[in-house]
């Protein structure tokens, strides 16, 4: 989210409300001014919410924030407020990221310009944890590739990164005996 920060009083009442929600503010943007100001929040659990991040609980925090800000008056006239998660290929900025990431595909852009992409097994305990990523091995035709070792990376030797969506698991589910027409199976 990549805006001006916002003013420290709507930074404190939104953050407020989303704790007291349950969850964790992860972004806060307000554009515009006037009858167009946009507020944004984006929304994630904590790394001690083993749940998901469904549209009740997205209701919840939206119907929190709106009414703490209203109730607070930091905003002068009328706004629209926005209420998300950071989303499926998220960019992992803070030790939070990467422990809720821990299982995924990742893709890592390193200090010395390479790129790694894996699955990240492990994250070290901590702000600065160190990452155990298992790169995923280029396909090799007509086999089956090698298994690479695990790659041990200290945090500062990340230059940036995200969660790669991995859609090989939802080819597999469609492809069970449930198929339908839309899924290219014929009934007979």
């Amino acid at each position: 989210m990549g805006s001006p920060a916002p003013a420290p009083r709507v930074r404190q009442v939104v953050e407020a409300a989303v704790t007291g929600a349950g969850l964790v503010l992860d972004g806060l943007e307000v554009s515009g001014s006037g009858r167009s100001t946009v507020v944004r929040v984006a929304v994630d659990l904590d790394d001690a919410d083993a749940g998901t991040l469904d549209l009740d609980r997205v209701g919840d925090v939206t119907r929190a924030v709106s009414d703490a800000l209203d109730d607070a008056d930091v905003l002068p006239d009328a706004y629209t407020l926005e209420v998300g998660s950071p989303g499926a290929e998220r960019p992992l900025t803070v030790a939070r990221h990467w422990r809720r990431a821990r299982g995924r595909t990742v893709v890592v852009r390193l200090t010395d310009g390479s790129t790694l992409t894996g699955r990240l097994e492990q994250v070290a305990d901590g702000d600065t944890p160190d990452l155990v990523v298992v790169p995923v091995p280029p396909p090799i035709k007509g086999r089956r590739a090698k298994p690479a070792p695990p790659v041990t990376l200290a945090w500062d030797a990340v230059r940036d990164a995200h969660v790669q969506v991995d859609l090989a698991a939802v080819r597999d589910d469609e492809a069970d005996d449930d198929a339908g027409p839309r899924d290219g199976a014929r009934r007979d």
